[in-house]
């Protein structure tokens, strides 16, 4: 074979395989949940996991440690409008949204630097709220990472667990 079809093989290969790969959907891929709750927008951009058959609660997710609320980027939380999370007040703006977990309670944090990869900068220092709500078990388990923005509530659901906040 001439040199000049061993290359034109071989870009070719390169070419393909990187077509291939490029096809591949991503494990976590980003998401958005938009909705409105007593007149404010609400947007929640995050990525989302699946399970793939893994312990999260505990594990994966581990207790008791600040933890992204999603993949990837921190997760942002915005609202056009002044809101009530918890009986507490959140001013309009766009904050990274956090959680620590435990199989009792979870803290969940608005912090006000909403650009951060995952929580490797997380800095208690700029949180705008902190409010404790209790885990839920669901009635079904989730595979993909949701959040779900309802009329009365905001909730993130994965494997077995529901972990919302009541917003006004």
């Amino acid at each position: 074979m001439k040199l000049s079809r061993k290359v034109l093989l071989l870009l070719a290969t390169v070419f393909v395989t990187a077509f291939v790969n490029a096809q591949e959907k991503p494990l976590s891929p980003p998401e958005k949940a938009t909705g409105k709750i007593n007149g404010a927008t609400i947007e929640i951009n995050y990525g989302s996991p699946s399970v793939r058959g893994r312990k999260i609660w505990g594990e994966l997710v581990p207790f008791n440690d600040i933890w992204r609320a999603g993949a990837n980027e921190a997760t942002t939380f915005e609202t056009n409008k002044d809101i009530t999370i918890e009986g507490s007040k959140l001013p309009a703006g766009k904050y990274s949204f956090f959680v620590i977990p435990n199989e009792k309670e979870c803290v969940v944090i608005f912090n006000k630097e909403a650009k951060q990869w995952g929580a490797y900068k997380y800095n208690q220092k700029n949180d705008q709220l902190r409010v404790t709500v209790k885990p839920t078990k669901s009635k079904s388990m989730t595979e993909k990472l949701i959040y779900a923005i309802n009329p009365n509530n905001v909730t993130l659901s994965w494997d077995s667990w529901n972990i919302g906040f009541n917003v006004k």
